[in-house]
């Protein structure tokens, strides 16, 4: 009985919070680039301890994708937001799936209690099933 109200009471008495990466479902664009797309992609920090964050893309089994970004590894304030433009080959269009940022700690910092975040966002294309079938039924 003591253990189950114990860990009640640790699973309320705490939160994790994490950053913000939108838009959940980006879109491919074209640029003025032959040869090159791009996403346009949102990062807010809401945590005070974390002030780093990197980018990465990856395909459907989590392979990492070349692309280029003028910041892969981003500095950003408490409560800061930054848009941040990520491209990639065309010929590396139809098998990118996430593109996904990650929260760094500083070597430094020895708090136990911050832990690491990672926040992937979806590429949204027309063959999805779940939104072919959202939009087929709406």
């Amino acid at each position: 009985m003591y253990r189950t109200v114990i860990l009640i009471l640790g699973m309320l008495g705490g939160y994790a919070s994490a950053h913000q990466f939108t838009p959940t479902y980006p879109e491919l664009l074209t640029t003025y680039v032959e040869g090159v797309k791009v996403i346009n992609m949102n990062i807010f920090n809401s945590r005070k301890e974390i002030s780093w964050y990197s980018i990465n893309v990856y395909d459907r089994d989590w392979n990492s994708i070349a692309f280029a970004s003028s910041s892969k590894l981003i500095n950003l304030k408490h409560l800061e937001r930054k848009s941040i433009e990520i491209f990639i080959q065309d010929k590396d269009k139809d098998i990118i799936t996430y593109v996904c940022s990650k929260s760094k700690i500083l070597a430094s910092v020895k708090d136990p209690a911050i832990i690491m975040s990672r926040i992937c966002s979806k590429i949204k294309r027309d063959t999805d099933e779940a939104l072919t079938a959202y939009t087929a039924a709406g």
